[in-house]
């Protein structure tokens, strides 16, 4: 692992170089032939007609006025240009400090040169000697940091990441200020080159966990990696799992969080969310705001949490093999109740759910994909007039309404939309238990999906813990938070080396 530490953009090191030939200004143009964006402006330094190096850069994620005034500027003074002579006296003068630039690396392979302009460097070429070197002059025109969208904030900061790379790491820094915090960069994909930050603090983080997720790293072989999930199916240990098997986080502070907790996290250039690892099922429970919380509320509302998650998967399930085949179960004044509402509806029970589950995941996806003002309107529309319509119409009764819509919003309740998506489809595969088989198929369907949890691990940890470690105060541990002075030790399951949080 020590051997990947570096700051600077590179090739992976799983690749082979994907161009070759001499490192010259001509062989760059090659490369670069048919790009608008490519400038290359030959130079005669210091203005007295003996060295001419060529600077190369991207226009737009290099900025061009500070490339004119830290770069080519100095480059022409000829008081920088004394007692110079040839291109290695040229090359050993800005190696020295000749331009302005916080960051330069010598190249001699052209794939290395040709990842450096590619991540926001500008370049100087030598082609006598066919070596350059990289300046870093990144373009500031990016996204400023802003509020959180998904994850609301109440006590806890008002900053989320943004798709520069840098600028997140900075945000991470921000909040643990340590050398401890460790930042390993590495490369993805054959074509894109994406840049892709592994962040853990030293002596927390189980060594382990770091060096499995970097070989799983190396071993990602794609073309280009532009989404999260490229990146996540290729190294969570399940991958056909419809449970998530890693966090999702827009928020730096609660990223900071999972680290000091011993987890290990990940940053991908251009995607302004952070990844974590490991994790449990437990974790997708958890909120940030808990921690600002008094002990007594966190508690109380992940009671609640736990509770929607409950009606969530098994209410519209249990009520059509309670209504379809167990009517002994029903008390009789609401028996009667549903009977009634239900005698002028042309439909089965089956029939009515199903259908109003379908309808309630249109509305959903119409309310994500459409313009916000345009998506809360059809959220308006759908639960108000075509619900009330439809029950005036006779075509459902009105508890089929009450518990697709209670289920749904139950569903809401879940911290993770990853989580959420999972509990949707399987209270669907319920529901079609529950048709086929009543409390029979729903008992059937519970085991299977108990069963996967059960045998899910995630980087070492398994999925369903604390529970499923057969240890005292399991579940105490899941659903109660102790009192910040009493909690003193990390979580046990994540095997850290430095087990105390606090004295």
């Amino acid at each position: 692992m020590n051997k990947k530490k570096t700051s600077k953009p590179g090739p992976h090191p799983a690749q082979s170089p994907e161009y070759r030939g001499p490192l010259t200004a001509q062989t760059l143009s090659d490369v670069f032939a048919s790009c608008g964006d490519y400038e290359a402006r030959p130079i005669d330094f210091g203005l007295e007609g003996l060295v001419f190096p060529t600077v190369c850069w991207l226009d737009g994620i290099v900025s061009g006025g500070e490339v004119a005034e830290n770069l080519i500027r100095p480059l022409t003074q000829s008081s920088r240009a004394q007692g110079v002579r040839t291109e290695k006296d040229c090359l050993e003068r800005l190696l020295r400090g000749a331009v302005y630039s916080y960051s330069v690396h010598r190249r001699t392979e052209l794939d290395e040169l040709i990842s450096d302009l590619t991540h926001g460097c500008c370049a100087v070429i030598f082609d006598g000697l066919q070596e350059a070197l990289s300046f870093e002059i990144r373009s500031d025109k990016a996204r400023a940091v802003s509020e959180p969208t998904l994850e609301k904030s109440l006590k806890g900061a008002k900053e989320s990441f943004v798709e520069t790379l840098r600028v997140n790491t900075a945000l991470v820094r921000r909040r643990i200020c340590s050398p401890r915090l460790k930042l390993i960069e590495n490369c993805v994909g054959r074509k894109s080159h994406t840049r892709v930050a592994v962040l853990f603090v030293d002596g927390v983080a189980a060594p382990d966990t770091v060096r499995e997720l970097a070989r799983r790293l190396d071993r990602l072989d794609v073309d280009a990696l532009l989404a999260t999930g490229t990146l996540e199916e290729y190294i969570v240990d399940r991958p056909l799992s419809p449970f998530p098997q890693l966090i999702h986080t827009e928020r730096p502070d609660r990223f900071a969080m999972y680290l000091m907790e011993g987890r290990v996290g990940l940053l991908v250039d251009g995607l302004p969310v952070g990844m974590v690892l490991p994790v449990t099922l437990a974790e997708f429970m958890k909120v940030t705001g808990d921690s600002s919380s008094h002990f007594t509320v966190a508690t109380a509302l992940t009671l609640l949490r736990y509770l929607a998650l409950l009606l969530s998967v098994l209410l519209p399930a249990l009520y059509v093999a309670v209504a379809m085949y167990h009517q002994e179960m029903i008390p009789t004044k609401l028996l009667l109740s549903i009977i009634k509402a239900k005698q002028d509806v042309p439909f089965s029970t089956a029939t009515e759910v199903l259908s109003m589950i379908i309808a309630f995941g249109l509305l959903q996806e119409a309310g994500l994909r459409l313009p916000n003002p345009i998506g809360d309107t059809v959220s308006i529309i759908g639960a108000l007039i075509v619900g009330q319509s439809a029950v005036e119409a006779r075509v459902v009764s009105p508890i089929a309404i009450i518990v697709v819509a209670v289920s749904g919003i139950a569903c809401y309740t879940l911290p993770s939309q990853d989580l959420g998506s999972a509990v949707r489809l399987t209270r669907f595969v319920l529901l079609l238990a529950a048709i086929a088989a009543g409390l029979f198929g729903m008992g059937l369907v519970l085991c299977l999906v108990l069963l996967h949890l059960a045998d899910l691990d995630s980087f070492g940890v398994n999925y369903t813990a604390p529970l499923s470690e057969g240890q005292d105060g399991g579940l105490l541990r899941l659903l109660i938070r102790l009192p910040k002075p009493l909690d003193k030790f990390r979580d046990p399951l994540l095997r850290t080396p430095d087990k105390r949080r606090q004295k």
